[in-house]
């Protein structure tokens, strides 16, 4: 039946009768650093646009963030940011070294899973592994410093130390479509580790500032309605809802620049990009938009997870004005939606990894290295890699430090700037199950 359901969506969209591919993961990992948004003299895109920068900095052609969801010419963006009550800023994308700093050229230091998608993008689903102990930049790009020459191994995160004891949050991100224009956005957060643990959730909404480069463009506008449910409006797109479930509040800012921040100009003010970072790090309330408007939005869900315990937060994104059943019938969407790759807890299937012929690990597939997840006989997530692997790809580790052993290695494709497979089809299935 999911298969069968999966063709008609398809077939409506080749018949041009609803365009099932209009939203989906086309949000790319890195924006920050490429030659899209470089504009220096030299040509030194890394050093023009720095991951430093990012939080504070408008792009031009293109956005990012972690499990992001957006429209086929992205105008309107979905992501999630995190915070561990720890972490100097808030994280809203991936950290990585540039070619420069990493011994052996650009590399992403994270860990993070595409598990599952359709062709359509009706559903979708990915898992992210946050730390509960400060994340170790300095660190990172200190030691990959030193560890220079082709024979020297990569300095991972999983390196530092800061998965022992299963310290970490599970953040496990699905999207699933009721319709063609009705996105629906579930997080599930684990807490992995022996101890209580709090973070703070901003699911995310904002557009790509398009106005601020050209003459005429019509700024788009988020507005805060009754219920933490916000209206968006924009000229091409047209009217749509977003409904946060259980928020503790909305914030808004503008997708601007903070210059003052970036550039040093005297004087300049406003409610801009890096606002959501200064209101949860810094707990300055003067920089979100008190009056509840911008062209950017999240919802704030602060919560405290017990041990081994976990919470759910839900987001519905459609088309027309604000309603209030944005999350009737929410779970049993999700679950229509989930394929027969979900994890076994759910659905039945052999775990399956990609499939191999060169025995060569391509660097930056499938995720951020040669990996598969499995699921241990207590329940818990492994995450196995390949040690044997030629010069430059990615260190072999586990994420909990349980497990670590050759896996099949794997020849895929990936789509440029993003490690994994294209279209956010991946080869992993089997995560722990909640």
């Amino acid at each position: 039946m999911i298969i069968d359901a999966e063709r008609r969506r398809l077939e409506q969209s080749r018949a041009g009768t609803k365009n099932w591919r209009r939203w989906g993961p086309y949000l790319s990992e890195r924006q920050w650093g490429t030659v899209r948004e470089d504009y220096s003299p030299g040509g030194t895109a890394w050093d023009y646009f720095t991951h430093d920068q990012a939080r504070s900095r408008a792009y031009r052609w293109g956005e990012d963030g972690i499990a992001g969801f957006c429209d086929d010419r992205q105008f309107l963006c979905l992501s999630v940011a995190l915070w561990n009550g720890r972490d100097p800023i808030l994280k809203e994308r991936l950290f990585g070294l540039t070619n420069e700093e990493g011994n052996h050229g650009e590399d992403v230091k994270e860990l993070y899973y595409y598990l599952d998608a359709v062709p359509s993008y009706a559903y979708a689903r990915m898992l992210y592994k946050l730390p509960q102990a400060a994340y170790p930049y300095e660190w990172l790009i200190e030691e990959n410093a030193r560890r220079r020459g082709t024979a020297a191994m990569e300095f991972e995160l999983i390196d530092t130390g800061i998965f022992n004891d299963d310290r970490y949050f599970d953040i496990e991100v699905e999207y699933a479509k009721a319709d063609a224009e009705d996105v629906l956005m579930r997080l599930t957060v684990h807490n992995r580790g022996p101890e209580q643990a709090s973070i703070h959730v901003l699911p995310q909404i904002w557009f790509r500032n398009i106005w601020s480069w050209s003459e005429g463009v019509k700024r788009p506008l988020l507005q805060e309605q009754r219920g933490s449910r916000v209206r968006v409006q924009h000229e091409q797109l047209g009217v749509y809802a977003i409904a946060f479930e259980a928020a503790n509040r909305l914030l808004f800012c503008e997708n601007e620049t903070n210059f003052a921040r970036v550039f040093g100009v005297s004087g300049a003010h406003g409610y801009c990009k890096d606002a959501f970072h200064d209101y949860v790090i810094h707990g300055r309330s003067e920089a979100v938009n008190p009056a509840g408007e911008g062209t950017k939005a999240a919802g704030l869900y602060l919560r405290a997870i017990p041990p081994r315990g976990s919470t759910t937060i839900r987001v519905r994104l459609r088309a027309g004005e604000p309603r209030i059943d944005a999350f009737i019938g929410f779970d049993d969407i999700v679950t229509q939606r989930q394929t027969p790759s979900t994890p076994p807890c759910r659905r039945t299937l052999p775990t399956r990894t990609c499939g191999a012929s060169s025995g060569k690990p391509l660097p930056g597939c499938c995720g951020t290295s040669n990996s598969t997840i499995s699921t241990c006989a207590d329940g818990s997530t492994a995450i196995r890699t390949n040690r044997h692997r030629p010069r430059g790809t990615s260190t072999a580790a586990t994420a909990a430090g349980r497990m670590s052993s050759p896996a099949t290695s794997c020849p895929c494709r990936t789509n440029g700037n993003t490690p994994g497979l294209p279209l956010g089809i991946s080869p992993v299935t089997a995560p722990r199950c909640p």
